[in-house]
């Protein structure tokens, strides 16, 4: 393995969010504009399931550990495995945090204005 093998485009995580992103994103019609529509994300659906893709123990795929929730899909089974909302909330801004969404919409404004 080169020392540059990390750098290498195949390699590039980016991607995978770009992907998520896309996969969570609607067309929507703009009201009162019968020919334009605009994309529109489903941001709990996107954080649920970057909070999936971004755990890695327990195996969230795991079909006996869906089974002990009565659940079926990946993003189901975090969801019953935390025990209030307060903490599903906690657990998505740091898996944010942790993957390097460390700016609020807000900041970024502020940051644009100075």
């Amino acid at each position: 393995m080169s020392k540059f093998s990390l750098f290498m485009k195949a390699n590039k995580v980016a991607k995978e969010n770009k992907n998520l992103r896309d996969s969570n994103t609607v067309e929507v019609q703009v009201t009162g504009k019968p020919n334009l529509s605009r994309p529109r994300l489903n941001a709990s659906q996107y954080l649920s399931k970057m909070i999936v893709a971004s755990t890695v123990y327990p195996d969230l795929y795991d079909k006996e550990l869906q089974d002990s929730y009565g659940v079926m899909t990946p993003e189901d089974l975090v969801f019953a495995m935390v025990d209030n909302p307060g903490e599903y909330n906690n657990l998505g801004e740091w898996i944010q945090k942790f993957q390097g969404f460390t700016k609020t919409f807000e900041e970024k404004v502020d940051e644009a204005k100075n």
